[in-house]
């Protein structure tokens, strides 16, 4: 009998995908102080499965992850989304597509 040992955070319904796979799984549900570790680890996770990948489906992962860190920190993704307009209001997205090359300063 073989053993994958993960010791990742996963969605809410892998282990039911795994065990009508006739799989068994080992879980353990998270303190909220440890699912906040996890959860930012998932980000550099998801990320990096971004940089891979590039493809929609890894920027939806992404976004899901990015809401289940924005609720387990406390906030709404109505919060989220009012501060993501608010500072588009003000210093603009990025659909210019401007690379900032230098700044001089005046002395």
């Amino acid at each position: 009998m073989k053993v994958i040992m993960y010791n990742k955070l996963v969605r809410d319904k892998i282990p039911e995908i795994i065990e009508a796979d006739n799989k068994k799984c080992e879980i353990e549900v998270l303190s909220d102080e440890k699912y906040l570790e996890m959860i930012d680890a998932k980000l550099d996770e998801e990320l990096a499965e971004y940089h891979k990948d590039k493809n929609l489906e890894e920027l939806a992962d992404l976004m899901e992850v990015i809401y289940a860190a924005t609720r387990a920190r406390g906030y709404s993704i109505e919060e989220l989304e009012a501060v993501r307009v608010a500072k588009e209001s003000k210093r603009g997205g990025f659909h210019k597509k401007i690379l900032l090359k230098e700044v001089t300063l005046s002395e």
